[in-house]
């Protein structure tokens, strides 16, 4: 019996030629979903003949252009799904004022191997410092990285965790998480949490240990987490799990929303890791 398959073979091994070929390709090319390679085989057809490429060569150019077409439109998605408040990368970032030992761990971060080991990001200092510009700019890496990602502010996933807590889906909805390799929880400490707050942050730091990576941005120091938290007990017990594998960087200085509407000279600022 003669299969659609075998057909497909035999017409190809029949070396069909012009624009019979063209079509031949075209529609190989639409049954595998593979629309780039449909749009430019022939023009690198084309130039393959003219710059006397191998078969090999000409293949792996039709197939490039495909996985990078497929991968930005992934890249898109998945920072589209992320729903980060702008789009903010490490180039744009302003490093003027700030150490080279962490402009170095930075371009480190960027490179995303912290999310394959599950490791956390801390990022400390007061409001305007580039805390979230920074967390957002290592997820987009981590996007373009092929990695799942999600953000939020603090008070944005206590609200989630709540709603599926009273639907009593908590742990449903822990797992749901988990299965990004990337959380991003914004602004830690800029609202206080009540002791039901306190305990849902518990347990979605608590929940990723050693599983998943979280970024998390606070304009506190950790010595004043029991004042967000509402006990100093829980966030002894939050922190030791986020930062048993982290980088913790405070970021210090003017506010960069306010930096370009002072007079006379800048003040001096510092960056520090720990």
């Amino acid at each position: 019996m003669t299969t659609s398959t075998d057909k497909v073979a035999g017409k190809v091994a029949g070396r069909v030629t012009g624009s019979e070929l063209l079509s031949e390709v075209a529609f190989l090319a639409r049954e595998l979903k593979t629309p780039v390679i449909s749009e430019t085989f022939a023009v690198l057809g084309d130039q393959a003949r003219a710059e006397g490429w191998s078969h090999e060569e000409y293949l792996a150019a039709v197939l490039g252009r495909q996985v990078a077409s497929r991968t930005a439109n992934g890249t898109q998605m998945r920072i589209a799904a992320a729903h980060f408040l702008a789009i903010k990368t490490i180039e744009d970032f302003t490093f003027d004022h700030v150490p080279a030992a962490t402009r170095d761990l930075v371009a480190h971060l960027a490179t995303t191997t912290f999310i394959a080991k599950r490791d956390n990001v801390v990022l400390l200092g007061p409001p305007g410092t580039g805390k979230t510009h920074l967390a957002i700019a290592l997820a987009i890496k981590a996007a373009e990285a092929s990695y799942p990602i999600a953000f939020d502010s603090a008070t944005g996933w206590i609200t989630r965790l709540a709603a599926a807590h009273e639907h009593g889906n908590l742990e449903r909805e822990l797992r749901k998480l988990n299965r990004y390799r990337l959380l991003v929880i914004d602004e830690v400490g800029y609202l206080p949490f009540d002791t039901a707050a306190a305990s849902l942050f518990f347990q979605v730091i608590a929940s990723r240990y050693e599983t998943g990576s979280v970024v998390v941005t606070s304009n506190l120091a950790f010595s004043r987490w029991g004042e967000t938290l509402g006990d100093d007990v829980v966030a002894a017990a939050t922190i030791d799990r986020l930062v048993h594998h982290a980088q913790v960087i405070a970021l210090d200085g003017e506010s960069y929303r306010t930096r370009g509407h002072r007079t006379g000279p800048p003040p001096t600022s510092h960056t520090k890791t720990t």
